[in-house]
C-alpha cells in the first residue's frame, strides 16, 4: 500500500470512527456522572437549578467496578507445562499487572477495548486502549480472528496523531486539533511484517450477529429514573418536609409608609404569640417522603435485576442473613463475572500469542492451547478450603501440586515458589539432618595440640 492509499483509508476509518463516538462519549459522560437533566422551565429560579445539580445518584460506576475487581489475570501457561510460557515476561515487563484493570473496566463499560502489540526492544509493547481511542474493521467480525485495519488516535495538547495500523505497517499522520474534518498529513511508515494486524479486541457480551453491549448503556433509562426519583425526594425535602404555620384573626401592622409588616420571625426556637383573642393558630401537615423512597428502593432493585448485580452492593448491607443467603444473593453476579472472565480471557490469550509472535517465537504463536489463569478473589473460609482440598488429594489421590493453585491468596508466582521448594527434597528433614550435625559437633570436646599431637 502506497502513503496515498493509506491517507484515503485513514479517512475512510476516520469518518466510521466518528459515527461511532456519540455512543462512546455518552456512556463516558454517565460513567462521569455527567448525566442527562431533569426538565427545567426557562423561568426556574436558582434555587431550583441547585436542587437540579444535586439530585444525581450515580450507581453506574458500580456496574463496572464489581466485576473488574473479580478480574486478575494471574499466569499463562502452555497446554503442556506447569510454569508460565515466555511470552509471560512481557506481561511483567509491560506492566500489565496494574494497566490489566483498565483494559477490564474499558471492556464492560464500552463493551469493548484492544490491545494493540508492536515488536520493540528487548521486547514487545502492548498498548491497552479504549475504544474511544481505537477503532478495528474486521471483513467478518464473528469469524476473523485479526482485524482488516485498525485505527488509533490520540489527541495532543499541539496536533492529534492518528495511526492505521495493517498487516505488515503502522503508518503515521497528523492533524490539527481545530480541523473539524481531521484532514491528515502524512509523516512516515514503520514496518513489523507480523502479517497479521497486531490488534486484539476484547468483547464484553459475544453474539453471532456482531452486536457489541457494555454494562453501561443498557442502564441509562434507569439511571435517569433514580435522578428523577431523587429530584421530586429533594424537592419534596426544600419546599414540603417542614410543617408550614398558619394564623388567622390577627390585625397585620404596618410601618410609617403603610406596608404590612411580617408579625413574626419564624424560627425553631421562637414561639408565636397573639393577644387578640380571636387569634387562631394552625399548620399544614408535611409531605411524606416515604413514597419517593420507596421509588428509588425500587429502581435501585430493578438495576440489581437487569445488571444481575447482588442487591447489597446497591442498598447496602443486608442484616440478619446467613452466609449461604449471602452467597444466593451473589449467584447471578458470579455467574455474569465468570462469563466476562472467559470473554477476556481469550483477548489475552490472543494477546500472549500476538506477543510470541512479535518476539519471534512461532511456535508461542501457534500454541492455540494455552491458557490465561485468573486469581480467586473469593472471601472464603481458608480452614474449610484447606480441609476440603486435603480431603481430595488423600481420598481422590490428587496430586498436591495441582491443588496449590486453588489456594486463595496465591499468586501463580507462589504456586512455582512452591514447586522449586518441593523440588529441592525434604527441605524439612535437611533441616534437621543439619541442626543434628550441628548438635553433634557441640557435644565433641575440640581437640587440642601439645608437641604438636593432637589429643
Amino acid at each position: 500500500m502506497e502513503a496515498n492509499e493509506a491517507n484515503d483509508l485513514a479517512q475512510e476509518l476516520v469518518k466510521l470512527r466518528e459515527q461511532e463516538l456519540p455512543r462512546l462519549k455518552r456512556v463516558s459522560r454517565y460513567l462521569r456522572g455527567d448525566h442527562e437533566s431533569v426538565y427545567v422551565p426557562n423561568a426556574a429560579r436558582d434555587e431550583f437549578r441547585w436542587i437540579v445539580e444535586r439530585a444525581k445518584v450515580n450507581v453506574l460506576p458500580l456496574m463496572v467496578d464489581t466485576p473488574a475487581q473479580a478480574m486478575y489475570v494471574d499466569g499463562y501457561r502452555h497446554s503442556d507445562a506447569t510454569d508460565n510460557a515466555p511470552a509471560w515476561e512481557g506481561w511483567q515487563t509491560n506492566r500489565m499487572d496494574a494497566r490489566q484493570t483498565g483494559l477490564h473496566r474499558a471492556m464492560l463499560a464500552y463493551g469493548a477495548a484492544y490491545n494493540l502489540i508492536l515488536p520493540g526492544t528487548p521486547t514487545p509493547v502492548w498498548y491497552p486502549m479504549s475504544p474511544m481511542r481505537c477503532t478495528a474493521v474486521y471483513d467478518d467480525p464473528i469469524q476473523d480472528e485479526w482485524p482488516e485495519y485498525a485505527l488509533v488516535v490520540r489527541r495532543l495538547r499541539s496536533h492529534t496523531e492518528v495511526a492505521l495500523v495493517d498487516a505488515t505497517s503502522v503508518w503515521r499522520f497528523t492533524a490539527d486539533n481545530d480541523d473539524a474534518t481531521m484532514d491528515l498529513t502524512f509523516r512516515r511508515e514503520e514496518r513489523h511484517d507480523l502479517g497479521v494486524c497486531p490488534v486484539v479486541r476484547y468483547v464484553n457480551r459475544y453474539d453471532l450477529d456482531g452486536n457489541v453491549a457494555g454494562e453501561v448503556e443498557p442502564l441509562i433509562p434507569l439511571q435517569d429514573q433514580i435522578n428523577l426519583t431523587t429530584f421530586g425526594l429533594l424537592m419534596a425535602q426544600q419546599y414540603a418536609a417542614f410543617r408550614q404555620r398558619w394564623v388567622t384573626g390577627m390585625a397585620i401592622p404596618e410601618d410609617p409608609a403603610g406596608n404590612p409588616v411580617e408579625p413574626f420571625n419564624a424560627a425553631v426556637n421562637r414561639l408565636w404569640v397573639g393577644e387578640d383573642e380571636d387569634t387562631k393558630f394552625g399548620e399544614f401537615g408535611q409531605t411524606d417522603l416515604t413514597g419517593y423512597l420507596a421509588s428509588r428502593d425500587a429502581s435501585l432493585r430493578h438495576v440489581a435485576t437487569v445488571g444481575q448485580l447482588a442487591p447489597h452492593h446497591l442498598m447496602g448491607p443486608m442484616s440478619n442473613i446467613s452466609g449461604d443467603a449471602l452467597q444466593a444473593a451473589e449467584i447471578q453476579q458470579t455467574r455474569k463475572t465468570t462469563e466476562r472472565k472467559e470473554l477476556a480471557g481469550e483477548g489475552h490469550e490472543q494477546a500472549f500469542r500476538l506477543h510470541a509472535l512479535a518476539a519471534g517465537d512461532v511456535t508461542g504463536f501457534e500454541d492455540t492451547g494455552a491458557q490465561v489463569t485468573w486469581r480467586d478473589v473469593n472471601n472464603v473460609n481458608l480452614a474449610a478450603i484447606a480441609d476440603a482440598w486435603g480431603k481430595i488429594a488423600t481420598q481422590l489421590q490428587v496430586p498436591v501440586e495441582m491443588l496449590w493453585e486453588k489456594i486463595p491468596g496465591w499468586t501463580q508466582t507462589d504456586v512455582e515458589r512452591a514447586r522449586a521448594l518441593a523440588s529441592s527434597g525434604d527441605s524439612l528433614g535437611q533441616l534437621a539432618q543439619a541442626l543434628t550435625a550441628q548438635a553433634d559437633a557441640l557435644a565433641e570436646p575440640p581437640a587440642v595440640n601439645v608437641d604438636g599431637v593432637d589429643q
